[in-house]
């Protein structure tokens, strides 16, 4: 038997978080809902742990308008649900241009379960060198019923 000692492998590096943009700041919100009590900024401003609410259910877009086309490095999206069993899908897109044509970037589904997973956070890496519009649209669950899109972080860098 040939052997050979090798050395392990060093776990990576904790990556910093990007310098996101200021979503509040630099873009205007287009949204088909909100609970007033989870307003769409509680999900764009970091520290707010609020969080995003539809006010309806069924299938909800929150759309970011950008004065200027600006670039996109990456897009982080986290989604909470401690409450009810779900498979949920979004679809993330893009416009380089004012009322240009769209880009899916995306299409997502997960299952939450209230005794298991509760919370999904996927970071996209996307080097897009302008987007004047990014789109996200929630179906909070695939199988119709009364459940509620939410957002609990949506950030940009």
């Amino acid at each position: 038997m040939i052997k050979r000692t090798i050395n392990p492998t060093l776990p990576a590096e904790p990556r910093e978080d990007p310098e996101w943009i200021r979503l509040d700041e630099s873009a205007e919100v287009e949204i088909t809902s909100e609970a007033p009590e989870h307003p769409i900024e509680a999900a764009l401003v970091p520290g707010d742990q609020r969080g995003w609410q539809a006010s309806l259910p069924g299938p909800q877009t929150i759309r970011l308008v950008f004065p200027a086309p600006r670039p996109v490095k990456q897009v982080r999206i986290v989604i909470e649900e401690r409450e009810r069993e779900r498979t949920q899908q979004f679809v993330l897109r893009a416009a380089s241009s004012p009322g240009g044509a769209w880009r899916e970037l995306t299409r997502q589904q997960f299952n939450f379960s209230p005794g298991g997973a509760t919370r999904e956070q996927e970071d996209y890496t996307l080097n897009l060198p302008a987007v004047a519009t990014l789109e996200l649209t929630i179906v909070p669950d695939i199988s119709g019923g009364d459940a509620r899109a939410s957002l609990q972080q949506l950030r940009m860098a």
